[in-house]
């Protein structure tokens, strides 16, 4: 059975919440539900709602956070209890673990989406993407990654890796969308640009729930940097999440006379924009990030190994 998330998420526009001395009530888009407020250790709210003070005093005091987000993901701001910082042990827990373990589960997490991404689109095609040599060079990275016992030698590995999959997906597409690799902005062809927009999604899918578990998003494993954690997490769900929608669309067509290139980048149109937003919103498994994120809650509270599902 799995152990249920500490934190809840409101997400969009127009909700009413509204809390009694042992219930939270959301009322949101016709649908009306309640959950034991004990239950509730940190209320994260995605959009613009309404909220009763009497809810924001009754969490409050029982020692719960609530954070703000823009309908992006992007934090706004947080409410603590007076006097307390509940967020400041399991970060201090966060910043004091070696990183090593962390990265290593995260790239091997990925590069086996990665494969498996590849093997399914090689079944629908019917045909192999990989040449010759490619499939065993990725299974031996994969066997090699629990040896690297340095940051740098697993860092380059990634990416190395990552490379690699891309110019192997390219292949299922036609070469006139000039997908050939993994681009940083701005980018020159409609793949890219779609791969940027759905990883966009994901990652305010993801850094909601890390707040939400008074995660550092600033502090990772395998990366360093601004937003460093959301970017580990979200590495392994993208095969799964979001390349094999926008991989699929592309081979479809409907990106077809969809979109120009200018001297600058490749615009997609909206007709474009909204097919692929509907339906990365229907491939994000909110509670798949959830479950990691706990995952890696427990795994940083030393309760057990960290493992990713993908």
């Amino acid at each position: 059975m799995q152990e249920e998330v500490s934190w809840h998420m409101v997400a969009g526009f127009g909700g009413h919440i509204k809390a009694t001395g042992t219930t939270l009530s959301v009322l949101l888009k016709g649908e009306y539900q309640e959950y034991p407020l004990e239950s509730v250790r940190h209320l994260l709210l995605v959009g613009g709602h309404n909220i009763h003070t009497a809810a924001i005093t009754r969490l409050l005091r029982q020692g719960s956070s609530i954070s703000f987000f823009d309908m992006d993901g992007t934090p706004v701001g947080i409410l603590n209890p007076f006097g307390e910082d509940p967020i400041s042990h399991v970060r201090k827990l966060q910043h004091e673990r070696p990183p090593h373990g962390f990265a290593r589960d995260i790239a091997v997490a990925t590069l086996r989406s990665r494969l498996l991404m590849i093997e399914r689109t090689s079944e629908a095609l019917g045909t192999d993407l990989f040449y010759e040599g490619e499939q065993a060079l990725l299974i031996g990275i994969l066997e090699d990654l629990d040896y690297l016992i340095k940051m740098d030698e697993l860092r380059r590995i990634h990416r190395l890796a990552g490379d690699m999959y891309y110019e192997i997906m390219s292949r299922s597409l036609r070469p006139e969308l000039g997908f050939r690799r993994r681009t940083s902005r701005p980018h020159q062809d409609p793949v890219n640009a779609m791969l940027s927009l759905g990883y966009a999604m994901l990652f305010g899918n993801t850094i909601i729930p890390l707040i939400g578990a008074r995660l550092d998003p600033d502090h990772g494993f395998l990366r360093e940097g601004e937003r460093s954690l959301v970017i580990d997490m979200i590495d392994p769900l993208k095969a799964g999440m979001i390349d094999e929608v926008v991989f699929s669309i592309a081979r479809e067509g409907l990106i077809d006379g969809r979109f120009e290139v200018s001297t600058r980048r490749c615009h997609l149109n909206d007709e474009v924009i909204r097919a692929l937003g509907s339906a990365i919103k229907e491939s994000i498994e909110q509670e798949l990030i959830d479950q990691n994120v706990l995952a890696l809650c427990r795994a940083i509270r030393g309760e057990q190994n960290l493992r990713i599902l993908y």
